[in-house]
């Protein structure tokens, strides 16, 4: 991960930028903060687990602790990023829209569909810009994929199939917040990973998700009750203590039917060795195929009959979108660091009333949800379910019943 230490930071007076809070001092966070004011952004406050480490993080972070919702809303920023543990977005997201600001909220939006449908709905009565980090969408090459997509020349798709594969939950010593149900929602890797992977596919195809049949598996039935950081792996602060019983799954894998009849599967792993975050996915249409690794984001591969090519990301090649999000020559990497950078700067766009085509907003949040909630209902009864979708956001009763 990028070094996030205040010293690091391009931290000037930034006074023309959004004022921004961040709830949450976690991993996740650190990029949030980073993203933000390589954005422009003045960073006025933070809130952590507790008034203590609030006031530490603010110390390091050169900013104001913020021990209360009173106190946010008494800050009033211009955005909020809620970067907290799944249970506390609704209402963290809910202090945030209610102190004025827009919101850029983590995935989960909500640890189900309805409170999920409820934040999207009080967003948009507020008109408030409310966006979600899906921010694989912001690779060059997965825009160059979507607008070939868009412009026929891949033809009907016929099948869709890939994984996102982590190991830093494999070892029994590794545990964190997520693998708690009370803490994370019912669903952890699904909900944390699949839903990054479900986002993707139909961002880049067009198809949705009408059906799906899941299964779901836990490898390690107990971890140590203390958390360790994400990613922290065995070495982390969860080596050693008591141990409680997981209940959310280490694995899943979904098969799928989109609304125009596309078949297609994913399986997603956070027990998987050797993987670190590998977003892989192979969309095959009637005439090519496209193929994309997030571990590898600097090429895709792109297959006919007859063919097959790499094509490299290049700035000065592609698709309008492409062009706009690559920053770096080509051959100079670019990677998951600059799709945040990219995401957060859009969101801030939006904010200030551009038109930017591609942020994910708590629509798709809501929309994940449902997935989510497929997959756990499916996972339960072992029958294939239908992913109930709903195209107005103001109708909480077809949403929740």
């Amino acid at each position: 991960m990028t070094d996030t230490n205040a010293s690091s930071l391009p931290i000037g007076d930034n006074r023309d930028g959004p004022r921004v809070a961040i709830l949450g001092a976690g991993m996740i966070a650190e990029v949030h903060r980073r993203s933000a004011l390589l954005a422009g952004a003045r960073v006025v406050g933070v809130m952590a687990s507790s008034a203590a480490r609030s006031a530490d993080v603010a110390a390091r972070w050169r900013t104001a602790p913020i021990d209360s919702f009173a106190a946010l809303r008494e800050l009033a920023p211009d955005v909020v990023h809620v970067c907290s543990p799944n249970g506390l977005h609704a209402e963290h997201t809910i202090a945030a829209l209610d102190a004025g600001a827009h919101v850029i909220c983590e995935k989960p939006l909500a640890v189900s569909s309805s409170v999920a449908h409820e934040l999207t709905d009080y967003a948009a009565q507020l008109d408030r810009i409310a966006t979600v980090p899906f921010v694989y969408r912001y690779h060059p090459l997965v825009r160059e994929i979507r607008a070939r997509a868009q412009n026929g020349e891949f033809g009907r798709w016929q099948l869709l199939h890939g994984s996102y594969l982590q190991d830093w939950l494999l070892s029994p010593m590794a545990t964190s917040w997520r693998v708690d149900a009370s803490k994370g929602g019912p669903s952890r890797t699904f909900a944390d990973i699949g839903s990054h992977w479900c986002d993707l596919m139909e961002f880049v195809t067009g198809e949705r998700i009408a059906s799906l049949i899941a299964a779901t598996t836990i490898t390690v039935p107990q971890r140590p009750v203390q958390s360790s950081a994400t990613f922290g792996g065995a070495g982390g602060a969860g080596g050693a203590g008591p141990l409680q019983r997981v209940d959310t799954e280490d694995a899943a894998s979904v098969m799928f039917r989109t609304a125009s009849g596309v078949l297609g599967t994913v399986t997603v792993s956070q027990v998987s060795a050797g993987r670190k975050n590998r977003l892989w996915f192979e969309f095959d249409g009637a005439l090519r195929s496209a193929v994309f690794d997030q571990e590898h984001p600097e090429t895709v591969w792109l297959g006919s009959q007859g063919s097959a090519e790499i094509l490299p990301r290049d700035p000065s090649a592609g698709s309008t979108d492409a062009r706009r999000l690559s920053h770096l020559p080509a051959g100079h990497a670019q990677g998951y660091a600059q799709c945040f950078e990219n995401f957060v700067a859009d969101t801030y766009a939006r904010v200030a009333g551009e038109a930017v085509e591609g942020v994910p907003t708590f629509a798709d949040g809501l929309r994940s949800s449902r997935v989510v909630d497929a997959v756990i209902r499916s996972a339960s009864s072992g029958q294939w379910v239908d992913v109930v979708d709903v195209g107005d956001v103001g109708d909480v009763a077809a949403a929740t019943h």
